[in-house]
């Protein structure tokens, strides 16, 4: 199944992108890997529901929840929940169900169900609250900015904040990048040389561990028929 995404930037600096669209039917799709977390609003039928999402470590199997509509908040990279550490979210989802009067329940307060329009709105409602923080430590050593403190400080920052550790965000990164340019036509052992991969089958195990496909695999499905 194809998803049609309407997406829009965000003025909350601790916001990646919002974006909404919708399911015709059920059905399953690759998750790809993923450094960063989000938050999903699903309406189906007379219910609605927030998920908190991700990361993902690995491509996995979904399933597509039938005839819904989904409402996805990713947050930057560094952007965490001090009562709710990323690494309980890897992986695995938490789901928050709709109360009476339409709110959900989140930190000992009752929050009404973002929108496309106003999730900037909700974001900052977040911010105000201590619900939603910034380990700008994060942004710092992605930057490869000189820190202050020890490699081993570091990491354990990276683990709180993002769930996973330095070195796998940037295999994810690296993935993703390699599957795009294959997606833009880049022949195969052009994106080997340009993303960093030793070799041809290096290239192939790491997108098939993050993205769910092999280098030839992405290239045929981008093919024009």
């Amino acid at each position: 199944m194809a998803f049609t995404f309407d997406e829009r930037s965000s003025d909350s600096p601790l916001v990646e992108l919002v974006y909404r669209t919708r399911s015709v039917g059920s059905g399953t799709f690759i998750s790809n890997a993923e450094s960063h977390w989000e938050m999903v609003i699903t309406k189906q039928r007379d219910k609605t529901i927030l998920s908190m999402r991700g990361p993902e470590s690995k491509a996995s199997l979904a399933r597509i929840p039938e005839d819904a509509e989904f409402l996805g908040i990713i947050f930057k990279l560094g952007a965490f929940m001090p009562h709710l550490p990323t690494s309980r979210l890897v992986n695995e989802e938490i789901h928050l169900p709709e109360m009476l009067g339409g709110l959900f329940h989140l930190y000992g307060s009752a929050w009404e169900f973002p929108t496309f329009e106003n999730a900037d709105v909700f974001v900052n409602r977040l911010i105000r609250q201590g619900v939603l923080v910034c380990d700008p430590v994060i942004e710092a050593a992605l930057q490869d900015h000189r820190l202050e403190m020890s490699s081993r400080s570091v990491q354990r920052r990276f683990l709180r904040a993002t769930g996973l550790t330095h070195g796998m965000v940037r295999q994810i990164q690296r993935a993703q990048k390699a599957a795009a340019m294959l997606r833009q036509g880049s022949a195969i052992l052009d994106v080997v040389y340009a993303a960093g991969y030793a070799d041809q089958p290096h290239l192939t195990r790491a997108l098939k561990l993050f993205m769910g496909h092999t280098p030839a695999q992405i290239i045929r499905v981008n093919q024009p028929d």
